[in-house]
């Protein structure tokens, strides 16, 4: 199961890039070779690196953005393509959120990110996860 732990560590990268506003992270996270997409809640679908990265550009710097809280995280992967789906908690508000990744020159990047409004995650969600970055 090392390639889930590999899928879902570089899932718990892109979370940290965004808790901790670091857009130099957050833009090596996401592929440079393949097409990439990218639906914020609330936004319309964003295609392109430099348009999905203007958008992490304008989300990371507003000082006001809330923090967020990656939870329930479950990882598939089928050859060199993978995706995460879990819950965001910001706040009170949860989402359930997509992360689409493939292997690019031996890394899992990002091709697609996709969070939107949840009414009730299917039972209970984990207390605070440990992460996979130590």
């Amino acid at each position: 199961m090392q390639e889930h732990a590999d899928v879902l560590f570089a899932n718990d990268t892109f979370y940290f890039a965004f808790q901790v506003r670091d857009l130099d992270a957050m833009d090596r996270l996401w592929a440079e070779q393949a097409p990439v997409a990218c639906i914020h809640p609330g936004w319309p679908a964003i295609s392109g690196r430099e348009e999905v990265m203007q958008s992490w550009a304008a989300i990371l710097s507003n000082a006001s953005a809330p923090a967020i809280t990656c939870r329930g995280a479950k990882a598939y992967r089928y050859g060199e393509n993978a995706f995460v789906t879990c819950y965001e908690l910001i706040g009170t508000n949860l989402l359930v959120a997509t992360n689409v990744f493939l292997r690019e020159a031996e890394t899992w990047k990002m091709i697609h990110h996709h969070a939107g409004p949840c009414n009730a995650p299917p039972g209970e969600l984990p207390e605070e996860e440990e992460s996979s970055l130590q």
